[in-house]
C-alpha cells in the first residue's frame, strides 16, 4: 500500500539568485560608468521596495561570505512570470554585465498540512504564505531532500509517523523564536532539490546553533540530505556605493 502524500498550501513564488562580481572588469570602468551602473541598481531596488510596500511581493539582498558567490538576492512574487520579469530586467541592467551567475533556486512558499491548520484565508495563514522577508543582519540558505534509500525512505513512511517526526522537529525550531526566522519553500518540479530553507538572524551564531541542534532530530538525522549552504550579511541600499567602490 502506497504511503499517503501530504497536502500543501502554496503561496508566493520564490527565486534565490546568486551572482559573482567580475571585479577586474568592474575596476576598469570609469568613475562615471560605475556610478551610472550603481544608480541603475538602486533604481531597481527602489522599484522592488515599492512592490513590497504594496504587499505584492518581497525581496532581500545579502553579501555572501566565502567564494561561492558575492551577492544573494531573494525575491518573492505572486506569479512565476513576475520572477521571470525581475530576472530579465535585472539581467538587462548595466551592473549585471559585470556579474556571473553562481547559483539559483526556484521554489514556492509552502505550508504542509501534517497537523491542524488554520483555514487558507485566515490572515495568519496568508501572512505565512505571503511573507514580507525580514531585513535582519544575517541570512543562511540551503536546499534539502528527504532520503529515500532502503529502510530510510521518507516517502514510504506512514503519514502519522511523518507527522510525529516533523512535530518533534518543529519543537526544536520554536526554541529559537525571536532569534531566527525561517521561510520554507517547496521545489518539487521546480528545481533539483525538494525544499529550500532560508534562515534570518540578528546574531549570526544563532544560524549555526539552530542547524546544529536540528541535525540531532530524528527527521534530519535519518532522513535529511542537504545541499550547499550560503551565508551572507545584509547589504543595504545606502551601503551599495561603499561596497562597490574601487
Amino acid at each position: 500500500m502506497a504511503a499517503e502524500a501530504v497536502e500543501t498550501m502554496d503561496g508566493w513564488y520564490c527565486l534565490h539568485d546568486l551572482r559573482t562580481i567580475d571585479w577586474i572588469s568592474w575596476k576598469m570602468l570609469s568613475n562615471e560608468e560605475r556610478q551610472s551602473a550603481v544608480n541603475e541598481l538602486k533604481d531597481l531596488l527602489i522599484k522592488w521596495e515599492a512592490v513590497e510596500a504594496d504587499e505584492n511581493g518581497s525581496h532581500v539582498l545579502y553579501k555572501v561570505v566565502g567564494q561561492k558567490a558575492d551577492l544573494m538576492f531573494m525575491f518573492l512574487r505572486p506569479t512565476m512570470n513576475e520572477l521571470t520579469d525581475i530576472e530579465t530586467e535585472f539581467n538587462k541592467s548595466k551592473f549585471a554585465e559585470f556579474l556571473k551567475p553562481s547559483y539559483s533556486y526556484v521554489s514556492v512558499v509552502e505550508l504542509s498540512k501534517y497537523g491542524p491548520q488554520r483555514p487558507a484565508d485566515d490572515p495568519r495563514t496568508l501572512e505565512r504564505l505571503h511573507p514580507i522577508l525580514p531585513k535582519w543582519e544575517h541570512m543562511c540558505f540551503y536546499p534539502m531532500d528527504k532520503r529515500r534509500q532502503g529502510e530510510e525512505n521518507w516517502y514510504s513512511l506512514d503519514f502519522k509517523e511523518r507527522a510525529k517526526l516533523l512535530y518533534e522537529h518543529s519543537k526544536t525550531g520554536r526554541k529559537y523564536a525571536g532569534e531566527v526566522k525561517q521561510v520554507i519553500t517547496g521545489s518539487f518540479g521546480f528545481d533539483d532539490w525538494e525544499w529550500g530553507v532560508t534562515l534570518f538572524a540578528h546574531d549570526v551564531l544563532q544560524l549555526k546553533k539552530i542547524v546544529y541542534e536540528m541535525r540531532f532530530d530524528e527527521v534530519s538525522a535519518k532522513y535529511g540530505e542537504f545541499g550547499k549552504f550560503f551565508v551572507g550579511n545584509q547589504l543595504l541600499k545606502d551601503d551599495i556605493d561603499q561596497y562597490l567602490s574601487v
